[in-house]
């Protein structure tokens, strides 16, 4: 008994003994490579299954990680597919991870949450930011430009202008047309302060899934998703470009022959009686006048790294950046740091925080470059000193004078941020808490000088440019805005069931202050601008104004997949806002996908992944000033009472107490595909989206007063409706040479369904006379103007001819001539025709990229068809003096050219019609970047992880048939859209830049 007690002691001895032996740690070291190129990837996540343990490979794909002798390591990697390999005690792995489908494996941000792309029932776009960055441009949107199906963005050349972003069409009148932008969770309404270098992805909901956003996301949603740390050794990087900017297709106005020439029929009795300034010799291209070459450069250093208890990203931002008209500058410090620190097994704190600081001199283009189209050539600039005095010569003012003589300075800070607890109590449930803020502090100021342009040796005397006081305009802005987020998610997989159920609070509130003040005669000396040394008696303007307003809204999602071949969706979400009376609504959305490519009929076909999904909801828009249903009342009005002066108040207008938000429901049906090996992808969608209750003005009844009076109420219906095509091609021939293609094009129809008794609205005027009007059956803002039908080349025709009462310009030979739409013979505001609008029928993109050996080679396209623009600034003369277009000053009918298209002159009394209106058609060459990556084997003994240079150029060439200068206009206002003025001047760029990584 005693000898077998022994032997057990031994035995259980050994046993324990090998079991320790195998328990021991041992370090693993390896290699994580491609499976079918073999290139090492950098940055897998390799741990220890079952704990928290875990480093991650270097730029050369190697790991070393200390584990136990019998455990197990998990390999993951965005893209590939997660790879587990129990370790036996080895201190050598070398690993191959299979590439999964980019386009199934993408991760992106659904709100308030993420989805694979594959699991996705609604439609939503995703753009990487290294796609992002490759681009000279200051904000993510203009970036985005011709990359996402069913996006129209439109950019100014004009330094720290915001991108105008239409998704799916335009969808509203008044109350803004705008999608949300969520930056980490902040909701804002412009994201000029974010570093292109900070971004990982750009996600546009598109959809009805912008629902769980509610009342904001009428207009689509766009979600910004910054860097953040990742455990490893610091990494250091440092991203940076200079180049310059100059105008592109800029308009060539008259030379000094070209104006007498046209003077001489426009003007006869001006080139009689003052003939001055036509002898002096030359011609003053007033655009190159008050335009340059604009330097530019952009600086990025970024440190991120961790461990598997805490992470961090830090990064500083630069940009200086001149505007192609003098005078105008723009620059932009920001810092952001990204932290997440697990505190417990099941609590986890992160933070985001930008700080950003712009320091602008602007320029108030519409007054400048209105005078730059229109100022007498035969005026030089300056001179010595002296300014030429163009409105001596009955024209307008000289514009480099209007610049040389205006300080405009604005000063923005703003933070920007949240902080949040995540909390798992158990590996299915999250809690998730976050608090964010929006917070700016504006100041501007505005100085004009005095001064006088009485005359020099090369201009007449006299004139009505000058400013006798010099003023001081100051404004300050103080705004913020929190939205306080609780939400609780619930997610596990049941054998083929996959369950997400989200519910949460989320609670807003903004408030804005500004003040401002003028005052005049205060000193020259910068140091001196203050409000308090000018003169406080005379023309002094103070304003105090602001707004306040909130947000309760409970959100709830449910998402559901089985087998990972159907999938359905739903989400609902209950908002009150103060903008509005009738605070409460409610907004929701429902999905479905079928996975057609996992069923047994197409499993083993030539299909990757086909899926058909659709989806219906109902979002909502609130984008109105928050007193807009607030019959507000001026005080301290006199009016006589029992034969006695008092002081009373008035209603200053007429207002619907009762106003709603609009509503959008949208019907959405896609197909996502993918097939050859994955080689080719793509999205095809349909939808049909309807804003119900729409924000107008309407005709107050002529017993209220002025018919002309109007007030804001829903009166209105728009629906837009279109089809989106987006494909790409994504190919490596060999472990040297590989490449991409993508294409994408949109086709929306955009039209008024019913004004429900509102009257059509009528905008966008010149000369007196309206442009565009808004009516059932039409696009917003389509032109409503008269039918030029030629030129008159006869006084025969001219007699002959319907006189014309709509202006006060007599038929003439060589005057054009107008249809006689309704037949009366007489031409009137009833012989207007709808010409088209500025809304384009077709846009999109094309891309490649080819990358050989360290060569790389890319090229982004952007375009649309369909539209039309109209050419203001060929209409907007003021005076029979100003000047006009050299294109015009050719074509126009002389007695040597008797032009049947193009009259003899356009006075002010010429009505808009369709000789103003042009093809909008064009396709540009956005950018085109060539770059080259030192080999790793020449960077690594300078302990330099990578290093690129790149040369590149923005908008380096636009084939189009408008004669301005880009049928891509900036205009911010929906009914006025394409109505060609005077917009900022478009701009090209030519830059080289490196990227550094450590």
């Amino acid at each position: 008994m005693k000898r077998i007690f022994t032997v057990s002691v031994l035995v259980l001895s050994c046993f324990f003994f090998i079991n320790a032996a195998f328990a021991q740690d041992v370090v693993v070291k390896g290699k994580v490579t491609d499976a079918t190129t073999g290139e090492a990837l950098i940055g897998v996540s390799v741990s220890l299954k079952g704990t928290t343990t875990g480093v991650q490979t270097d730029v050369n794909g190697a790991f070393s990680i200390k584990a136990p002798g019998n455990g197990t390591l998990v390999f993951t990697y965005i893209g590939y597919i997660a790879s587990s390999l129990p370790i036996n005690n080895q201190t050598a792995l070398d690993v191959k991870l299979k590439s999964e489908s980019k386009e199934l494996a993408q991760v992106v941000v659904i709100g308030y949450g993420t989805q694979k792309k594959r699991d996705v029932t609604g439609a939503v776009a995703s753009v990487s930011g290294d796609i992002i960055t490759r681009q000279p441009v200051q904000t993510p949107t203009q970036a985005l430009q011709g990359k996402v199906a069913g996006v129209q963005i439109l950019s100014s050349g004009q330094p720290n202008s915001q991108p105008i972003v239409r998704i799916r069409g335009t969808g509203s009148v008044l109350a803004g047309a705008n999608p949300l932008y969520v930056v980490d969770g902040v909701l804002t309404d412009d994201i000029r302060n974010i570093n292109n270098s900070d971004i990982v992805s750009v996600d546009v909901l598109k959809d009805a899934s912008a629902a769980i956003y509610g009342v904001r996301a009428a207009n689509g949603v766009v979600i910004i998703t910054t860097k953040r740390g990742k455990a490893g050794a610091p990494v250091v990087s440092y991203d940076a470009n200079v180049g310059f900017r100059e105008g592109a297709n800029t308009v060539k106005l008259a030379d000094r022959q070209q104006y007498i020439d046209y003077l001489k029929v426009a003007s006869p009795t001006k080139v009689a009686d003052d003939k001055a300034p036509l002898t002096i010799p030359g011609t003053t291209d007033w655009a190159a006048a008050v335009s340059r070459k604009a330097f530019e450069t952009n600086h990025n250093i970024s440190v991120s790294g961790g461990s598997d208890k805490a992470l961090y990203f830090i990064s500083a931002n630069y940009i200086d950046e001149n505007g192609i008209i003098k005078t105008n500058n723009f620059k932009r410090f920001t810092i952001r740091a990204n932290n997440q620190v697990q505190i417990t097994d099941k609590l986890k704190f992160s933070d985001q925080i930008s700080l950003s600081r712009n320091d602008e001199r602007p320029v108030d283009i519409g007054g400048i470059y209105g005078n730059v189209y229109r100022a007498a050539p035969i005026i030089p600039a300056i001179v010595n000193g002296l300014y030429g005095n163009t409105s001596a010569w009955s024209n307008v003012g000289n514009p480099l004078l209007q610049l040389d003589k205006s300080v405009d300075n604005t000063l923005n800070n703003r933070v920007q941020g949240n902080v949040a607890l995540d909390y798992n109590p158990i590996k299915s449930l999250t809690f998730h808490s976050a608090f964010n803020l929006d917070e700016r502090f504006n100041n501007q100021k505005n100085y004009d000088y005095a001064f006088e342009a009485d005359g020099s040796t090369f201009t007449v005397g006299g004139g009505n440019q000058r400013n006798t006081d010099s003023r001081l305009f100051v404004q300050n802005d103080n705004s913020y805005q929190y939205q306080w987020d609780n939400t609780v998610t619930f997610d596990k997989t049941f054998g083929k069931h996959h369950l997400t159920v989200l519910g949460g609070i989320v609670t807003e509130k903004g408030k804005s202050n500004f003040i401002s003040g003028t005052r005049i005669d205060v000193p020259t000396n910068p140091n001196q601008w203050f409000l308090d040394v000018g003169n406080p008696d005379v023309n002094a303007v103070d304003n105090n104004n602001g707004d306040l307003f909130t947000r309760q809204s409970y959100v709830g999602r449910v998402n559901y997949s089985y087998a990972g071949k159907y999938q359905l969706s739903g989400s609902l979400r209950r908002d009150g806002s103060s903008r509005f009376k009738q605070k409460w609504g409610t907004f929701y959305t429902v999905g479905a996908g079928w996975v057609l490519s996992e069923e047994d009929f197409l499993k083993d076909g030539v299909f990757n992944n086909l899926k058909l999904r659709g989806s219906y909801g109902e979002l909502g828009n609130d984008n109105i000033p928050s007193s807009l249903y607030v019959i507000t009342g001026v005080p301290y009005q006199p009016y006589f009472f029992n034969g006695a002066l008092v002081g009373g108040t008035i209603i200053q207008d007429i207002k619907d107490t009762n106003l709603k938000w609009e509503t959008t429901k949208q019907l959405d049906i896609g197909l996502d595909y993918a097939f050859l090996n994955n080689r080719l992808t793509g999205e095809i969608d349909y939808y049909d989206k309807k804003v119900k209750n729409a924000l107008i003005n309407i005709g107050l009844p002529g017993i209220l007063g002025d018919p002309d009076n109007k007030y804001v109420t829903n009166a209105a219906s728009i629906q837009n409706k279109g089809v989106e095509v987006a494909v790409r091609w994504n190919d490596r021939i060999n472990e040297h040479l590989s490449y991409n293609v993508g294409a994408n094009i949109s086709y929306n129809k955009n039209k008024v369904i019913g004004l429900n008794g509102g009257t059509a609205i009528e905008d966008g005027g010149a000369n007196g006379k309206t442009i565009t009007r808004t009516d059932n059956g039409q696009p917003i803002g389509s032109y409503y103007v008269l039918q030029a039908i030629g030129v008159f080349q006869t006084q025969a025709e001219v007699d002959a001819a319907a006189p014309n009462n709509y202006t006060s310009e007599a038929n003439h030979v060589g005057g054009l001539k107008y249809a006689d739409i309704n037949g009366d013979h007489k031409i009137d505001a009833n012989d207007r025709v709808y010409a088209g609008s500025y809304q384009p029928k077709y846009f999109g993109g094309f891309n490649f990229s080819v990358n050989y050996y360290d060569f790389d080679i890319s090229a982004d396209f952007y375009g649309n068809w369909g539209n039309k623009i109209y050419n203001a600034k060929k209409n907007s003369r003021g005076t029979e003096n100003d000047n006009i277009e050299a294109a015009y000053a050719d074509a126009r009918y002389t007695t040597a050219n008797p032009s049947t298209t193009d009259p003899a002159t356009i006075t002010q009394q010429t009505p808009p019609s369709t000789y103003f209106i042009e093809s909008g058609a064009f396709l540009r060459l956005n950018n085109l970047t060539v770059g080259y990556t030192v080999p790793k084997t020449l960077l690594k003994p300078l302990g330099i992880a990578k290093i690129r240079v790149f040369l590149t150029s923005q908008n380096l060439f636009t084939a189009k048939r408008y004669s301005g200068q880009s049928p891509e206009l900036f205009n911010s206002g929906a009914l006025t859209q394409g109505i060609d003025a005077t917009n900022y001047p478009v701009t090209r760029t030519f830059a080289f830049g490196v990227n550094v990584q450590f």
